[in-house]
């Protein structure tokens, strides 16, 4: 894994880290941070998908307010985290979003291939949003807290989608998670995943309050199925 920046649409530069598959090249996916910033859980998730044989690029959102920012998985961090995030502009996350999708494309390992998305949390809902606003070839948005409130707004999304819930999520309703996989069972292409033994950033190994190593390995093997399926890598 190694650092990089990325050129954003208001001509700014953007902190990004980029994993590499072992082949050197293959499509690619943004992948989008909790309310944590890119931290060791994030960079560890992009490392999971290029072992998965894509180029993944987890872009620093925070870059308009707290460039680098990195929180710890406990009390302390999440009560900050909690915090940036209320300071954070979403459509300039998702504007952001979008220019790491473009840097990503016009990398020589990508090389035009298609990318996609897959955001945890924060960037749940923000890879949603992205799909709303660009044309990934597909978004996994692990326990988007705003999904369910932007459904009205699907039917401008074209491309595959995987959501995943936690039936225990203290910050989301299991109504809410619900109404989202109603509207998926709808859309062909789109799943939705409820792990009923699982809360809140089940898959964040970092965090010690929210892991939840059977739902987050369960759910993993749905997520790499779906790539497989929807973006093939090499």
């Amino acid at each position: 894994m190694t650092a990089t920046q990325v050129r954003t649409s208001d001509g700014a530069t953007m902190g990004a880290h980029l994993s590499l598959p072992a082949a050197g090249q293959g499509p690619g996916l943004v992948v989008l941070m909790e309310i944590f910033g890119v931290g060791p859980y994030i960079r560890r998730a992009a490392e999971r998908l290029a072992e998965l044989g894509y180029v993944a690029l987890a872009p620093d959102l925070y870059r308009r307010i707290a460039p680098g920012l990195e929180l710890g998985h406990d009390a302390d961090g999440l009560a900050r985290g909690l915090e940036t995030a209320q300071r954070l502009d979403p459509q300039g996350a998702v504007e952001d979003a979008l220019s790491a999708m473009a840097a990503l494309r016009e990398r020589p390992e990508v090389d035009g291939r298609p990318v996609g998305l897959v955001g945890f949390c924060l960037g749940g809902t923000l890879a949603y949003e992205a799909a709303i606003a660009g044309d990934p070839a597909l978004a996994v948005c692990y326990y988007g807290s705003g999904i369910a409130d932007g459904l009205d707004r699907a039917e401008r999304i074209a491309c595959p989608m995987l959501f995943h819930f936690g039936a225990q999520d203290e910050y989301i309703p299991l109504e809410a998670a619900e109404r989202v996989c109603a509207l998926a069972a709808q859309r062909e292409g789109w799943e939705c995943h409820i792990q009923p033994d699982a809360g809140h950033a089940f898959d964040n190994h970092e965090s010690e309050m929210f892991h939840r190593p059977q739902p987050a390995a369960r759910a993993w093997e749905i997520t790499r199925e779906f790539l497989a399926r929807n973006l093939p890598a090499l």
